[in-house]
């Protein structure tokens, strides 16, 4: 709703009328825009002040109504829109748009229905478009499902028409804008000084690591967190569907991501082609972003073959379950007796770190296990660090923290790297 003062130079508007005004003095800056030349940013908001003038907005309005006109309108026109308020919110962590007129987002880990609205269905086709084509991807009726991101390193997934009944959905993932640090982990009891200086001490000697977890755990955060503590004079490959990972402090970063089929000719590059290829680079360490399917044969490739202290993330719901993952989908790329993929797997992965998201909407480093060997045809963990619950604190916060429960057997590694 506008404020008294509006209402008398504008006779009771409505949150409809304020819409349709903000339409109609979009399409008068659009208007006085120069197609022949690229105008910076501060032109077109000069462009915008001048219009606000002209209908005498800025003396109407009080200051803090006339900078929300002036900031959408800009928006609109260079931006994202609606959405880049919420992009650039720090609170925010994911967005999820079902259609033009229902926004959610989530912040401290609580789902909130927002009352912003897009204007128009074609409005928020026009986004998703900007977006796609930010980082050369395509979404249409024929290929109505893309993954892509923002250039802030956000990742985001876009269903459209036919196989979205109610409209364009976007699902936007939000990164903070520094990366989080072990420290801050520690601080909000992810896991505990120990646990971390111990998988410090893993990533320095070269261990093989798998991070697993559900979708929002923090998988991705982690492996950021862990991937600063690789010495900055080796050779990291980062492979992912879309980048989103953000590396610190390697000097000799290569960062390989993959690429759509298109209408020109353009064939897909997947996982699988990014993973075969990284290995002509002289690599160090590569790490996969996410393996979901028949690539998991090229990333145990990997870590078979000389490449220690290589990671990846994968979904499943505990430690147990994501090796179980594990050999489906590598069952989904090669044809091999199961006994030999799990001896594979032994083989070339040394650890996996589990991560959950609790009742409390807080994320937490719930088991780091090892693996010992393949006995009788099963995988044998060996658990070195279990989350024990303790109850709830008066604010509703789950308490409890990592407890140790074994030693390291397979230790050659540290000894190697004399630590």
């Amino acid at each position: 709703m506008w404020p008294d003062t509006m209402r008398k130079g504008r006779q009771k508007q409505t949150v409809k009328d304020y819409g349709e005004l903000k339409q109609e003095l979009r399409g008068r800056v659009l208007e006085q825009l120069d197609y022949g030349r690229e105008q910076s940013d501060e032109e077109v908001m000069e462009i915008i002040d001048e219009v606000l003038l002209e209908e005498q907005l800025l003396r109407l309005l009080p200051v803090g109504e006339s900078h929300r006109l002036r900031t959408e309108l800009f928006y609109s026109l260079r931006r994202l829109d609606i959405l880049q308020s919420l992009i650039e919110d720090p609170e925010i962590t994911e967005i999820m748009i079902n259609g033009p007129g229902s926004i959610f987002v989530e912040r401290a880990g609580h789902m909130q229905l927002l009352d912003l609205v897009f204007d128009s269905e074609e409005k928020l086709q026009n986004v998703i478009q900007q977006i796609v084509a930010g980082c050369n991807r395509v979404v249409n009726e024929a290929s109505p499902i893309v993954d892509a991101r923002l250039s802030n390193g956000a990742r985001v997934n876009i269903v459209m028409n036919p196989v979205a009944l109610n409209g364009p959905i976007v699902t936007i993932r939000r990164f903070p804008n520094t990366p989080i640090t072990m420290e801050e982990l520690i601080h909000r009891e992810s896991l505990t000084r120990e646990a971390a200086e111990f998988l410090q001490m893993l990533v320095r000697a070269g261990y093989n690591i798998f991070i697993s977890g559900g979708t929002g755990s923090g998988k991705t955060t982690f492996l950021n967190v862990l991937s600063g503590y690789i010495p900055s004079c080796e050779r990291v490959i980062t492979i992912e569907d879309s980048a989103e990972l953000q590396l610190q402090g390697l000097r000799n970063l290569v960062r390989l991501e993959t690429r759509n089929s298109n209408v020109e000719g353009c064939r897909e590059i997947t996982i699988r082609d990014l993973i075969r290829t990284s290995l002509r680079m002289r690599p160090d360490r590569i790490i996969v972003g996410e393996v979901r399917g028949a690539e998991a044969v090229d990333m145990m490739q990997c870590l078979n073959t000389g490449h220690d202290g290589s990671m990846s993330t994968g979904h499943a719901n505990s430690a147990k379950d994501m090796l179980t993952r594990l050999e489906n989908m590598i069952l989904m790329g090669m044809d091999i007796p199961l006994e030999a993929i799990r001896k594979q797997i032994v083989s070339g992965m040394d650890i996996i770190v589990h991560l959950g998201r609790l009742r409390d909407g807080s994320r937490k480093v719930l088991e780091v296990s090892e693996l010992v060997d393949c006995d009788r045809g099963k995988i044998r963990l060996n658990p070195l660090y279990l989350f024990e619950e303790k109850g709830e604190s008066l604010e509703g916060r789950v308490q409890g923290s990592l407890v140790r429960k074994g030693e390291l057997f397979r230790v050659q590694k540290i000894q190697t790297a004399g630590l």
